[in-house]
């Protein structure tokens, strides 16, 4: 192996080494390809690892086109964003996911009844969420699947069951998301790629707070996790908290609402456009014309923290709500 390749390359070639399926061993290869430094000394490491990664994906594709079976943890993402439900057993997430979405999963009192995932959509004003439960950790079939749908969605719901502690249980999450190189990021902290790790916002929901026992575990969830993650109690069963559910869930998204004005008209309020927190005039431009960041001259804006109208440069950074006329 080349010299001055980083500790995170040798972790990444090993998992690739051990990789049983092409998907796992696509993702590695990927890290590999990501991590490793571009020199003269790498030039033909990294032209093997680029050939190997398209012989996997090649043979990926043949699989895909010959086969007739689906992956049943590869979960489409349908509307604003994809939300994944995580939890020990029988924390309640099936019950949540009923609650939420239009879904109608298997509820019952005995444990691992989610053996595979199961998807619904949730209202949220005018914007559709998809919620996904999942199998529930400690699940040695779903292993391989949970982690990639784990990787895979936008933002994490974390469900506790109020009726057991819920540190010991946080505990436990937090090692089966650090084993799947998952990382929930802190109130504040700005989310950016990591190098083998995958950052996800995440809500802690205490859930069954309709029990007697599960007050005080509540509070304590509160006291001792409040300040660093977003968290919440709700019941699902009996539908306590579950609107406030869904705005903290939105929350993490990281996304904004932008709406189009045409100049003398009304705003379209039934269809935002979605873009990722940050985004400026001209990502929203590009989104509803690629030509239109070339051609666009200015733009106006109508939000909660500028005066009707006003006209603003095509960096301005966009806030949920904001109103754009474009001008070209």
């Amino acid at each position: 192996m080349p010299a001055n390749l980083p500790p995170q390359y040798k972790e990444a070639e090993d998992r690739y080494r051990q990789a049983k399926t092409t998907p796992e061993k696509i993702l590695a290869l990927e890290e590999m390809l990501a991590i490793i430094p571009h020199h003269k000394g790498t030039d033909k490491l990294i032209g093997q690892l680029r050939k190997r990664l398209s012989q996997h994906k090649e043979e990926s594709q043949r699989r895909s086109s010959t086969s007739r079976q689906v992956d049943p943890f590869a979960v489409k993402k349908e509307g604003a964003a994809q939300v994944a439900l995580v939890g020990l057993p029988n924390c309640g997430k099936s019950q949540i996911l009923g609650s939420l979405t239009n879904a109608v999963p298997l509820i019952a009192d005995y444990p691992f009844t989610t053996r595979a995932p199961l998807p619904g959509m949730m209202k949220f004003e005018n914007i559709q969420v998809q919620i996904v439960d999942s199998p529930p950790f400690m699940d040695e079939f779903a292993e391989t699947g949970l982690a990639n749908l784990i990787r895979n969605a936008d933002a994490l719901a974390i469900v506790l069951d109020l009726t057991e502690d819920c540190g010991t249980q946080i505990e436990l999450i937090q090692e089966e998301l650090n084993r799947r190189r998952v990382r929930v990021l802190k109130k504040g902290e700005e989310r950016k790629p990591e190098i083998g790790q995958y950052p996800k916002r995440a809500l802690l929901i205490g859930n069954k707070a309709d029990l007697k026992e599960a007050q005080e575990n509540c509070r304590q969830l509160l006291d001792r996790f409040a300040k660093e993650y977003p968290v919440l109690c709700i019941s699902a069963k009996e539908n306590l908290n579950l609107e406030e559910a869904k705005k903290e869930i939105f929350s993490i998204l990281d996304i904004v609402r932008s709406y189009t004005k045409a100049p003398g008209k009304n705003p379209d309020w039934d269809d935002p456009v979605i873009l990722p927190k940050g985004s400026k005039v001209l990502d929203f431009a590009s989104h509803i014309h690629k030509d239109f960041a070339h051609k666009l001259k200015f733009a106006r804006i109508w939000g909660k923290e500028k005066y009707d109208g006003q006209m603003v440069p095509r960096d301005y950074v966009l806030k949920d709500g904001d109103v754009i006329e474009l001008h070209i």
